[in-house]
């Protein structure tokens, strides 16, 4: 099969590697119809974190289940499914706290699993893992490209919406205008908060928090983007979302955060241990809530409005390439000139 293969920074190539094949009872092969490029991977592919060098890539795999063992019970072949960018038993301890990202029996889409840029992927633990979706759906592109960003960002920015702890007639802010921090406007939007305070520093960006739910932008970085907030709200916020990983992101979170608040961060931490320094947090006894997301637990209830039509993140794909066009969609984003880019195998 051809997959997407990492070679050092910059350097992303389609290349044949072998395909996956089913070695478990519980595991199935899928083949990949759709999956898209994260803003995570842009880390390795800026050199800005390790990975093995080759290694094929991805993580938000959805498409057709080809074979499956003996013991999965929860799909078979034919079926459309999605899958989170972790792979979870859904058996132990954390799976059935809904903690799947903690899962005891984890494992990731690369190596031998085949890197969801690609053609197929094996899931180890089919039943824990994938997600099916329904058969009146399965064939429609519009639904399809609603429902691939609960493989990831759209489960990730409702996991801040949740850790930051926002209800009907909240006053949110997020930070960060990436995939992420838009479906985290969406999310707020969804829980029923009343105001949302949208940041970041691209102007097309803002425009779609503004189409997501977005009652103000603010374009201002570091202190004076902290003084426009104050301003705006009198004070701060009582929910803020993180939805970067870096220091400044989290040093705005705390400027932004009323005493008392909670900020839910999920911004894959990156520079955090540069001199984060706790003692605002402390100080202003804001609690800092959150983590990787366990997009599994929420892909239900996700599923659930999409397929109603009450939630549709799939503006967040500015860009579609198919599998040769991988290595252009990773620069088109490194580039800022898109926001997230789907992939069609």
């Amino acid at each position: 099969m051809r997959a997407a293969t990492f070679h050092g920074p910059g350097d992303i190539r389609v290349e044949s590697v072998p395909q996956p094949e089913l070695d478990s009872s519980r595991g199935a092969i899928v083949r990949v119809t759709h999956t898209a490029i994260c803003g995570s991977d842009l880390w390795f592919y800026r050199g800005e974190s390790d990975r093995d060098v080759p290694s094929r890539v991805g993580h938000e795999p959805m498409g057709v289940v080809e074979a499956v063992g003996d013991d999965v019970v929860s799909v078979e072949p034919g079926d459309r499914v999605l899958a989170p960018f972790f792979i979870s038993c859904g058996r132990c301890e954390f799976c059935r706290k809904g903690l799947h990202t903690s899962c005891v029996n984890q494992a990731s889409w690369s190596g031998d699993n085949g890197g969801a840029q690609g053609e197929y992927v094996r899931c180890p633990e089919a039943d824990g893992t994938l997600v099916r979706v329904p058969d009146r759906h399965a064939d429609d592109e519009d639904t399809l490209r609603s429902l691939l960003p609960l493989t990831d960002v759209m489960g990730t920015g409702h996991h801040a919406a949740v850790s930051a702890g926002v209800e009907a007639g909240s006053t949110v802010a997020v930070i960060g205008d990436g995939a992420v921090g838009l479906c985290g406007v969406l999310a707020t939007k969804r829980l029923g908060a009343e105001r949302i305070i949208a940041m970041g520093h691209h102007e097309d960006r803002l425009e779609i928090a503004e189409e997501f739910g977005a009652t103000d932008l603010v374009s201002e970085r570091g202190d004076e983007a902290i003084e426009r907030v104050q301003e705006l709200t009198n004070g701060g916020v009582n929910h803020v979302m993180e939805c970067v990983g870096a220091t400044s992101s989290m040093e705005t979170a705390i400027g932004v955060a009323r005493p008392g608040g909670t900020v839910g961060y999920v911004g894959v931490p990156h520079g955090l241990g540069d001199g984060l320094d706790l003692e605002p947090f402390f100080r202003a006894n804001v609690t800092l809530n959150g983590g990787v997301a366990p997009v599994r637990a929420y892909a239900e209830e996700l599923m659930a409005d999409v397929l109603q039509g009450t939630l549709d993140p799939s503006p967040i794909f500015t860009k579609t390439v198919d599998l040769d066009g991988v290595p252009e969609g990773y620069a088109a984003m490194d580039d800022r000139e898109a926001v997230k880019v789907l992939v069609k195998p």
